[in-house]
Order: structure tokens, then C-alpha cells, then sequence
């Protein structure tokens, strides 16, 4: 599904240093940039049935059996569960109709020796009133980048088994709706593949690998989501969602590309969060309003270990540990109302408050000698130490703690007109906050572990949608201007050393096109565009001049042509085939672009994903509910990178990249009933 999502809709990217773990969104030139670490909240918010998901490594989990996908782009400052400066991506799972009994099954066979298989069936216990949904998502496969070392695994495989159960239960038919919703699921696939060290890399392909120590990405989440609606009134409805969800990561990642041990890093956090939005809908004549509160809180408890060759010495290994807690609560109050000017023109308006406090408890990290997955001797205290590491005697009982809190007034101010052919015009200014952060990356000094600023995003947008030539046509339009400043990114140096760092000021602008064209009830075209100019307008990092560079994981264009072709009717079914081609401009890794700053060992031009085209083919036949697939993903085996992170310039003879996936073909049978 992410994926897909990033062909679909122009000017969304989406990567991960992790695979499929952790996924790093990027709607508009609004992300995460760089930053890698799992206690950041994203600044494209995750939902599930409205349910506001802060751990990222969860975001990936329970997107299997979904009625649809919304994407809202810009900033969401008024309503939707916490504050996002980039946009926010719902994903809503089908839940039971109360109608009769029904569900879906699905099996598949891919290259890589990959199995899947996906079902849900929905009954209903007493009609129109109480209903059950259960779903299960399962995919294993073996490892997609090839890995020459003797005996080392392959990266990049599949091994995930999800479930979900859904209860709705709306007494008598009458107003009180109430859903319940509960789900869990695990990862166990390998690493993603590493590009690292380039004299490991001699004599090999794109998608393959040498590399000794490929580890896996253990990742689990569950979680349980309650929906009551109540209406009072034909034009009013109460709402009340409340959600409790959970999760851990234990990702053991070779982060070297080498047969030797240069770098290896073991990412283990918990996390947990819970969260209550009560609002009032109020569907008015000539009015609607939706006003509420909204609280969450979330915590990360991280323990993760840097084994490093030769830290301490030429062949004395060593590395750090790294313990804290972090704690985030939010709290705000938000109203939005439309009302009608006149039979075509909506003026749309809305406010929200948002006070955001959080703790960084237990810190502390010491330097190590020893070697990966042997016994660590503590040398020395690093965190807390403001100095260089090794200066501060190992001190088991230091730990080091610290507050941030901060508030924001955001809003949203719209006025939209319909035309009398059926087309909505509008004009849009909007106002989002991303709360301020820790360097969860600080683990060699205490010196970089603060709580930086909360990024703002001041957006101006006018557009147009609707549908045109008797219905035959749908088209999406916008241009945007967005006023961006304190993007969070991270600044890795010599140490190795992180700091996570406030961006001053960035500019963003572009424009979208969407449409899709009924040719003939056999022929349907579709196609989208996306231009993006997202560039520092002011940020220094290592003494560097930054202004004028490109934001990370902002192509500046990104194109999609597809179409559905009813190529023929046999077996009185539908024989449908649908290509599609889908273009990335050039986009970079890191903010420094391709400059390095100066006395450090950094090549940050390898840290860029030149321009380029991936074709995607599906071939179905489809007669009263049986559908069978046969699909190919980049057809023609473009060789692009997915990730890019300096550690040149952390000290490491070698940059890390992480390659995209190369290509994949399949078949699969479905039966809905």
C-alpha cells in the first residue's frame, strides 16, 4: 500500500533506511528529511479509522482489507487528531454493514519465492444491529537482494502476518453507533540491503549484496480502537474515538555493506500511545459546524547498541549504548464551521489550539569494548557528558534528563465556489505546527541532546475539481505556495555525533494535476503531474551555507500515465489490462545536496537518485466476484536508490545507501462471496 501510494498521488515519496519498516513520508517537500531515529513523530500524520498512529515503525501495520485511502495535503492545523505540518494520510478499514453475510479471499505466488494470502469474512449476529468483521493479511518470501558472502542471508525478505477483527453494534437501528475495532501484527523479514563499503561491492550487480552479518527486522504493533457516534438530533451527532495502541522494534542492522565488521547497529524500542477526540457534528441549514478536543500522549523506551571495528584501537573493537524514555503529551481544543454565502460560495472557517509537553527521561550511554553480540565492558559515561566521549569516568548511576513544551495557535481559512457546470473552485489558507523534538540520535555526548523548536508551515493554495464531459471525465487541480520554517533535520559529524537541528526557513512551491478520461466503456485513461520547488532559504550546518539547496525527497517533477484497457470478454469476463508509468526527477538524500563541508570527509554527491521511470503492468480477468491477477512491479528493472545517509562525514570510509526494490512478478486468484 505505501507503495502505491507514492505512484498515485504526485509530489508524495516514501522511504525508509529500514525496508519496510518505518516508513518516511513525503507529501509536498514536507518530511522528516534525514532524520532516522524512532522517536520522531512525522510530520505527514499516520491515521487508522481517524486514529492518530505516533510510533512510525507502526504505520506500516494493519494496511490490508481498507474500504479507501485518503490523502489530505497541506497543512492539518484544525482537525484531524495532532497537529501535521505536511499532511495527513487515513487509512479506513471496511467495518461490518449489518447487512447479509459476505468476504473476500485471496492467494498469490510471486517471484522470490513469495507466498501471500489474504481473507476476511463479515457476518452479521442480529440484523441491522450487530455485526462482526475479521480480516488476516499473511506474505513471506525470500530475500530480494542477493547476498554473495558465504552463508549470509539474503536482505530485503518478507515474513508478515497481520489480523484484525471489527465489532459494530447499532442497537435497534436506532442513533447510537457504536464500533469497535482491534488488531495485530508482526514482522520478521531480513534488513534492507546495504550499499556500502565500495571495495565489497567489486565484481557485484545492483540488487546484490556481500555482506556478513544480514540481520532482521523484528517489528510488532497491536492496538484496539473504540468509535461511538450518538445522534441527538437529525442535525446533530456526537462523536467519541478512543484508541490504545502498542508496539516494538528489534532491528538488528548490518549498516557496513561489507563482509567484515565495520558498523553494526541494533534499533530496540517499545512504544505505546493513547489517545481520546470527542466533537460535535452540526449539520445546520445553511451552516455545518464540527467542534472538540483531542488528547494523546505516547511514550518510546529505546535501547539500542553501535558496535564499531576498531573504536577504541586498530582491532579493538568497541561502540555505544544507548538508553532513554521519551514522553509526549498534546492537548487541544478545535471548532471548523462552513457556511453558505450564497447557493455557491462556502466560506469555510476554523481555529485550534495545541499545547504540547514533553519529557526526556533515564538518558544515559557509555562507551564499550567488545565486540557484536559479545559481552560490553563500560569504559566510559557519554550521555550525560558534554565533552568528547572516553573524557568522563563510567558512571553507572548518571543519567541525564530534560522538559520541552510548547503551544500553538493554527487554523484554516477557505472560500470555495461551484460553478454552474458542477466544478468546486477554491482559495485556501491554512496554518500547521509539528511540535519541537529531541535528538533521540544523541548517544557520544550529551551536548546534542536538546529539544529544538516546533516547525510551522504557512500555505496558500488555489484549485479546482470536479467533473467535466457528462461525468466522462474527473480532474484535480492545485497550485500551493507554503511558508515553511524550523524544519527538523538531523547533522551528523565526527565522532561520530548527531544533532538534531532546526532548518531557519524554507520556501515551497508547485502545482498538481490529476485526471481520468472514460474513453468507451472499455477504455479508461488516467494521468498526474506534480512540479515542486522546495529549497532552503536560510540554514547553515558545519559552516556550510545550505540556502538555496533542495529540500530531501523533493523531485522537482513527478508524472503518472496509466490506463484500463477491457482488452476482451472471455469466459463471459472481463480481460483488462493496465500499464502504467510512473516518473521521478532528481532528488537528493541529505540537505547539503551534493556540497561537503569543509574539513570533513564528506562525498554527499553519491547521496542523490538521478531522474528516472518505472513501469508497472497488471493483466485481470474478473467475472461475479473471481478476479485473477497476473502483475509486474518495475518491469524493466530500473536500479535507483531509495535512501541515502552521510557517515562519510560521521568518520566512516563509505556512504550508506539503500538500494530500491528490482523487479518483481506474480499471479494471484480472488473470490468475494
Amino acid at each position: 500500500v505505501q507503495a502505491s501510494l507514492s505512484t498515485a498521488v504526485p509530489n508524495l515519496q516514501v522511504s525508509s533506511p529500514y525496508g519496510s519498516t518505518q516508513p518516511n513520508f513525503s507529501l509536498r517537500g514536507v518530511s522528516v528529511a534525514n532524520e532516522y531515529n524512532a522517536n520522531q513523530a512525522s510530520p505527514v500524520g499516520v491515521y487508522i479509522d481517524d486514529v492518530y498512529i505516533a510510533s512510525r515503525t507502526s504505520q506500516g501495520m494493519g494496511l490490508f482489507d481498507l474500504d479507501r485511502v485518503e490523502v489530505l495535503r497541506g497543512p492539518q492545523g484544525t482537525l484531524f487528531g495532532r497537529n501535521t505540518t505536511g499532511g495527513a494520510i487515513n487509512f479506513i478499514t471496511k467495518k461490518p454493514s449489518l447487512g447479509a453475510t459476505t468476504g473476500r479471499v485471496e492467494a498469490g505466488y510471486a517471484n522470490f519465492n513469495t507466498f501471500s494470502a489474504q481473507g476476511a469474512i463479515e457476518t452479521t449476529l442480529v440484523p441491522d444491529a450487530l455485526g462482526v468483521r475479521a480480516a488476516i493479511n499473511y506474505q513471506k518470501g525470500d530475500g530480494q537482494l542477493r547476498n554473495v558472502a558465504p552463508g549470509g542471508a539474503d536482505a530485503n525478505s518478507i515474513d508478515t502476518l497481520q489480523g484484525r477483527v471489527s465489532v459494530r453494534y447499532r442497537p435497534a437501528g436506532g442513533p447510537l453507533d457504536i464500533n469497535l475495532r482491534a488488531y495485530a501484527g508482526r514482522d520478521r523479514g531480513t534488513q534492507a540491503g546495504v550499499h556500502g563499503l565500495a571495495a565489497a561491492r567489486t565484481g557485484l550487480g545492483f540488487f546484490e549484496i556481500n555482506e556478513n552479518r544480514v540481520g532482521k527486522n523484528k517489528t510488532d504493533a497491536w492496538g484496539a480502537a473504540l468509535n461511538v457516534a450518538y445522534s441527538l438530533s437529525n442535525a446533530l451527532t456526537f462523536t467519541s474515538i478512543t484508541s490504545i495502541d502498542g508496539g516494538k522494534q528489534n532491528l538488528q542492522q548490518a549498516a557496513d555493506g561489507a563482509p567484515i565488521d565495520i558498523l553494526d547497529i541494533n534499533w530496540r524500542s517499545k512504544f505505546g500511545q493513547a489517545s481520546e477526540e470527542a466533537r460535535f457534528n452540526y449539520e445546520g441549514q445553511g451552516w455545518n459546524l464540527v467542534a472538540g478536543g483531542f488528547y494523546g500522549e505516547d511514550i518510546t523506551k529505546t535501547d539500542n547498541t553501535f558496535n564499531i571495528a576498531s573504536a577504541l584501537g586498530p582491532g579493538v573493537n568497541g561502540g555505544f549504548y544507548q538508553h532513554y524514555r521519551q514522553k509526549r503529551s498534546s492537548w487541544a481544543l478545535f471548532a471548523q464551521s462552513d457556511v453558505d454565502l450564497s447557493d455557491k460560495l462556502v466560506l469555510t472557517a476554523g481555529a485550534r489550539y495545541t499545547s504540547d509537553d514533553a519529557t526526556y527521561r533515564d538518558g544515559r550511554a557509555f562507551l564499550f569494548l567488545g565486540n557484536i553480540g559479545g559481552a560490553q565492558t563500560p569504559l566510559a559515561t557519554t550521555v550525560p557528558c558534554p565533552t568528547a566521549p572516553g573524557t568522563c569516568a563510567y558512571n553507572p548511576n548518571a543519567h541525564y534528563d530534560i522538559s520541552g513544551d510548547g503551544s500553538a495557535v493554527t487554523g484554516r481559512l477557505a472560500l470555495s465556489y461551484t460553478f454552474d457546470s458542477g466544478l468546486l473552485g477554491y482559495a485556501s489558507y491554512s496554518r500547521g505546527y509539528r511540535a519541537g523534538a529531541f535528538n533521540g540520535g544523541g548517544y557520544t555526548s550529551s551536548a546534542g541532546i536538546t529539544y529544538i523548536k516546533p516547525e510551522q508551515v504557512n500555505a496558500y493554495e488555489l484549485g479546482l475539481k470536479g467533473r467535466l464531459a457528462e461525468n466522462r471525465m474527473t480532474l484535480s487541480a492545485a497550485a500551493f505556495y507554503y511558508d515553511y520554517s524550523n524544519q527538523q533535520v538531523q547533522d551528523t559529524r565526527p565522532g561520530p555525533v548527531s544533532f538534531l537541528v532546526n532548518a531557519p526557513k524554507s520556501e515551497i512551491y508547485g502545482a498538481e494535476i490529476e485526471a481520468g478520461y472514460r474513453v468507451s466503456p472499455d477504455l479508461r485513461i488516467s494521468g498526474s503531474a506534480g512540479y515542486l520547488h522546495a529549497q532552503y532559504k536560510e540554514l547553515s550546518l558545519q559552516g556550510t551555507d545550505l540556502s538555496g539547496n533542495d529540500l530531501p525527497f523533493a523531485p522537482r517533477w513527478t508524472v503518472q500515465l496509466g490506463f484500463d484497457w477491457t482488452l476482451a470478454h472471455p469466459a463471459s469476463g472481463d480481460l483488462t489490462l493496465s500499464p502504467t508509468v510512473n516518473y521521478f526527477s532528481r532528488q537528493y538524500f541529505s540537505p547539503f545536496n551534493a556540497k561537503n563541508a569543509a574539513g570533513t570527509g564528506q562525498v554527499n554527491a553519491e547521496l542523490q537518485q538521478p531522474g528516472y521511470a518505472k513501469v508497472n503492468l497488471a493483466l485481470v480477468w474478473a467475472r461475479d466476484g473471481l478476479t485473477v491477477k497476473g502483475w509486474a512491479n518495475n518491469l524493466f528493472e530500473k536500479k535507483v536508490y531509495a535512501y541515502g545517509l552521510d557517515l562519510r562525514g560521521a568518520g566512516f570510509p563509505y556512504n550508506f545507501l539503500v538500494p530500491g526494490t528490482p523487479r518483481t512478478y506474480g499471479v494471484s486468484i480472488a473470490k468475494a462471496f
